[in-house]
């Protein structure tokens, strides 16, 4: 079975029902996680849940089959989660899936891949899985989705308010539904008392435009502007600015580079391509000159190493929580490095 973000609520109760395995992929990493935890909610008990990386499957295929096929440590059900980065856990899932003994429901983020790819032509015509492609959204969807958010949890909210939460968020629904649960705390919202929400509400949970937070630290990191680099990780740690949430925002402007290099191809022109996106709105017009800097660092194996170190990065916070601020800082300092490297290569080939 194959679904995007368009028919994925229409068919998600019943594939969650049917099918074991679902390999969720696309540019919108976010659209993908989001897609992962409400098939979780649908399981009728998914127990006690095991996380995996792509590289761990990579290292031993055989291990995805192992899990699948064992029981709780305490008897019950279980399902795995698996954070992948794009063919990763291919050999790991053709594994898998020549075995005929049913295992646990097994769901794999794949970052980087698309419903092209090796994982997903495996997957593409079994009944018994599912194969979801997930495109960036744009401000409008993203809105949309944050009022629905809102009206779940009580929330009166007019689409001013939720166009600001979603540029807040660089257009990322799990930081998104995060303000949204603020909101409701701060406002002792439920759906049977609904609460409005106001400007001032949403200055008093802190919510930043994503300009004011994510956007320049992002757009220093990767465009290798040394000269801000120090000032923008003082920032960082001035406004405490959340760790996770803007790894996020970074993961997300990486997969927006890594789809519009695909359309790029080896010789396309930039700022044509560009041009093209932002008329289709499917870039947001002030992002254009970063856009085009970060195309002209990240390409290639330079793009692909940069996602392996953000993988690495990423589960590196996760299990260390409590440092998490220091190793991000490094982990940012690391990456702005490889754009000014970059950036210095390009220098001297021109001149």
């Amino acid at each position: 079975m194959k679904a995007t973000q368009k028919d994925f609520a229409s068919v998600a109760a019943r594939v969650a029902r049917e099918a074991r395995l679902f390999f969720l992929c696309g540019p919108d990493e976010s659209g993908a996680s989001d897609a992962a935890a409400k098939l979780i909610s649908l399981l009728d008990d998914p127990g006690e849940r095991i996380e995996m990386s792509g590289a761990e499957l990579r290292r031993d295929p055989v291990r995805l089959g192992d899990e699948a096929r064992s029981t709780s440590l305490f008897g019950g059900t279980r399902h795995i989660y698996v954070r992948a980065q794009g063919d990763e856990a291919h050999d790991a899932v053709k594994t898998l899936i020549e075995n005929e003994v049913e295992g646990c429901p097994v769901l794999i983020v794949a970052t980087g891949a698309t419903d092209k790819s090796r994982t997903a032509k495996l997957l593409a015509g079994r009944g018994d899985a599912l194969v979801g492609m997930f495109y960036p959204p744009d401000l409008s969807s993203v809105t949309t989705t944050v009022r629905t958010l809102a009206n779940g949890a009580g929330l009166k909210m007019g689409s001013e308010v939720a166009q600001r939460i979603a540029r807040a968020a660089g257009l990322d629904t799990r930081l998104a539904r995060s303000e949204v649960e603020k909101l409701a705390l701060y406002l002792d919202a439920v759906p049977e008392a609904p609460q409005a929400v106001t400007m001032e509400a949403l200055d008093a949970i802190g919510a930043s435009t994503e300009d004011d937070a994510f956007g320049p630290l992002v757009d220093t990191i990767l465009g290798g502007k040394r000269e801000l680099l120090a000032s923008e990780l003082k920032r960082m740690h001035d406004l405490q600015i959340n760790p996770v949430g803007l790894l996020l925002a970074l993961e997300r402007r990486v997969a927006q580079l890594a789809a519009l290099n695909a359309q790029l191809g080896a010789n396309g022109d930039v700022g044509v391509l560009l041009e093209s996106e932002a008329k289709a709105r499917r870039v947001f017009w002030k992002d254009k000159p970063a856009l085009a800097q970060q195309l002209r660092v990240w390409r290639g194996p330079r793009l692909d190493r940069l996602v392996s170190r953000l993988v690495a990065l990423h589960q590196n916070l996760l299990s260390n929580s409590q440092d998490s601020e220091l190793l991000l800082a490094d982990g940012l300092v690391r990456i702005a490095r490889m754009a000014i490297g970059s950036t210095k290569q390009r220098v001297s080939r021109t001149t």
